[in-house]
């Protein structure tokens, strides 16, 4: 049943549980049961993080008129020898340190000096901890216009807690800015088009990089990359790039797409997607907001809508962290429609229901965890958020088999 609020209780409700149960009485003694727990607590790994640079040949970049060049951050299970180790830093994720002109530039951009970024960021990862024995599904997260790489740590912490690596690039020339070997590339504003095309491509290099580093590209990660789960994901124009890599890449199995809408001429109406988006978001607009419930209706396969109620475009970033009355779903501001005052979802309360629906949706189909069924076909917060699914009955029929 399409766009069904899961409110009240529902026939699509009563057959999940249902086909949950069977799925539970069907399974073999001896096999791993189910996880059980909290999807909206830390996961129980602890979290490194390391910066790599991945150079396109086959591409020559629109602004730099060289190839192709991605700074890279990757999250990732790290071993237990890094537990209670001094997490990274804001300037941490600017390769080569920072000089007083980037100093600077942040400055302009965040009104703090980077000192007071260090004091004011936070994240729960290592730099450069080990990597923790496994094989993890690998995410591929893509920032918003004019973003940052590491512009959603919550998320990419949050999920490396729980066993996924999460790979996010700077998309040269769409980013607030990027250092590559020491040279400052801007945010060039002239360059959307080129960036719509090579977003999406961006993406599909960075698999491909994957695919190597798991066969013993990098000694770090070898035989420790599932890359056979892989997600698209993005916020923002991000989210515009996942959904789009996955129109042009099989090879992605699953879409998280945050505040923003499909192209057109979106094709893959079947992948497994979990879209979000901010009823009070002033950066897209009602417009905005039309256009990812027109691509949830749409959908044939698997999907579900978390629409946050008190949530703006920035509810689903790291802005929290930096500056708490930001506006447009951080802090205060005005209601879109009419103007009243109003407080934003805070941001304890984003992050959990990000996070939380974000892991339950990966775990369930990237790793066929099928007790979280029960959470996703409910609203855990019905006074903060509408919650929407369609197609996860069938979906559920194929993980019993």
């Amino acid at each position: 049943m399409r766009g069904l609020n899961l409110r009240l209780p529902s026939l699509s409700t009563l057959v999940l549980l249902l086909l949950l149960s069977i799925c539970s009485l069907a399974t073999p003694r001896g096999e791993r049961g189910p996880k059980g727990g909290d999807p909206s607590t830390v996961g129980p790994y602890s979290v490194g993080v390391t910066t790599s640079l991945f150079v396109d040949y086959s591409r020559t970049d629109a602004v730099t008129r060289e190839p192709r060049t991605l700074v890279t951050e990757i999250w990732y299970p790290a071993t237990d020898d890094s537990r209670g180790l001094p997490k990274g830093k804001f300037s941490e994720f600017i390769p080569g340190g920072v000089s007083p002109m980037l100093g600077g530039l942040l400055k302009s951009a965040y009104k703090l000096s980077v000192d007071e970024l260090d004091v004011r960021f936070s994240n729960s990862a290592v730099r450069d901890a080990r990597v923790r024995d496994g094989r993890f599904p690998v995410i591929f997260f893509s920032h918003g216009n004019r973003g940052l790489r590491f512009q959603n740590t919550f998320w990419c912490d949050f999920l490396a807690s729980h066993g996924y690596i999460v790979v996010s690039a700077d998309h040269t020339g769409n980013a607030a800015l990027t250092i590559i070997k020491g040279k400052v590339v801007l945010y060039q504003g002239g360059e959307r088009e080129h960036s719509a095309q090579d977003r999406p491509r961006d993406l599909s290099f960075l698999l491909d990089q994957m695919t190597t580093w798991n066969a013993g590209g990098d000694s770090r990660f070898a035989k420790r990359l599932d890359v056979n789960s892989a997600t698209a994901a993005g916020m923002s124009f991000g989210a515009y790039t996942a959904i789009r890599a996955a129109d042009l890449d099989p090879r992605f199995k699953a879409v998280v797409a945050m505040a923003y809408a499909p192209p057109e001429g979106h094709t893959n109406l079947t992948v497994p997607s979990l879209l979000m988006l901010g009823e009070e978001d002033a950066t897209i607009g009602p417009k905005g907001n039309e256009a990812i419930r027109a691509n949830f209706a749409s959908h044939r396969g698997p999907a579900f809508l978390l629409s946050m109620k008190r949530g703006g475009h920035y509810s689903f970033t790291d802005m929290f962290k930096l500056d708490p009355n930001f506006g447009d779903g951080v802090g205060t501001g005005k209601r879109r429609d009419t103007g009243e005052a109003v407080t934003f979802t805070s941001m304890e309360d984003a992050y959990r229901m990000v996070n939380s629906y974000s892991l339950a949706f990966l775990d369930f189909y990237l790793k066929g965890e099928r007790e979280f069924l029960p959470f996703l076909a409910k609203n855990q917060w019905p006074v903060e958020m509408g919650w929407e699914f369609s197609g996860i009955a069938t979906s559920a029929q194929d993980a019993g088999r």
